[in-house]
């Protein structure tokens, strides 16, 4: 067992170990082009026509009121409802375009209160071929402990996931998205029901993760204050984008006074 400050020094060097696992300085040159994506519902459209193109280190929030198809995007952009366009990820340097790579934390995650299942578990089956209930290896129990503590979460690992709190929980499924680094990562509301302190702890754990990796994110949120803090560029969607640009330039612009008043 360790003592208080002998855990606090452990678990200092498992956030450095974790830090060069696979850190790398956001390049720029890398970018994932949303082209003419539609998605219909028999004859309706849900989304139509949606052009985005987003750079590498740069976070981009989608905003708009509800059944705007915010979250239907992010189901496209996942290849989870069928859809019109392309989605590619494109090397600006060389001019390939590569395998995108994605990241997904939802917006719930439905954990009965009594369930036998530990943070360790549920990382483990979504890393490991190796059935969690088996035995646990060392060396997979190290790798998720030092990726738990990249978002200051290894003291959770052997917690029952029906006892964390909100934030707790979003920590952990932000650890298991970012397991490996992704290229694109999705946030669908992923601090609904947390607290203000926990919604700020969670913006503030991604501004430091589109900053230390070479990654893109995606968020869609309804927190208007915080998408203004902490977005790099922001989406106006309403079925289609009705506009594009920073968080002042959308704000501030007679589409977005419409959709919002």
């Amino acid at each position: 067992m360790f003592g208080s400050s002998e855990k606090k020094k452990r678990n200092k060097e498992l956030r450095k170990r974790a830090g060069h696992l696979s850190e790398r300085a956001a390049c720029g040159l890398h970018c994932i082009k949303i082209s003419d994506i539609s998605v219909f519902a028999g004859k309706t459209p849900i989304i139509e026509h949606v052009n985005v193109h987003i750079h590498c280190g740069k976070l981009t929030a989608v905003i708009g009121r509800n059944g705007a198809g915010k979250s239907t995007l992010i189901k496209a952009i996942l290849g989870e409802v069928p859809h019109e366009g392309t989605i590619e990820f494109r090397d600006m340097k060389e001019n390939k375009v590569k395998k995108l790579k994605v990241g997904y934390v939802p917006q719930h995650l439905n954990v009965k209160k009594d369930a036998p299942v530990s943070v360790y578990d549920l990382f483990a089956s979504c890393i490991s071929n190796v059935p969690v209930f088996l035995y646990r290896k060392k060396a997979l129990y190290d790798k998720i402990l030092s990726r738990l503590a990249l978002f200051e979460a290894e003291n959770l690992i052997d917690k029952r996931l029906g006892d964390l709190s909100g934030g707790e929980l979003q920590r952990v499924l932000l650890s298991i998205a970012c397991t490996p680094v992704p290229n694109l990562l999705l946030l669908d509301e992923p601090v609904s029901g947390v607290d203000r302190k926990g919604m700020e702890l969670f913006y503030r754990t991604i501004h430091s993760l589109k900053e230390k990796y070479d990654l893109s994110v995606i968020l869609v949120s309804h927190d208007l204050t915080l998408v203004k803090e902490y977005a790099d560029s922001v989406i106006l969607l309403d079925r289609t984008v009705l506009k594009e640009g920073s968080p002042q330039e959308v704000m501030e612009s007679e589409e977005f006074h419409e959709v919002f008043g």
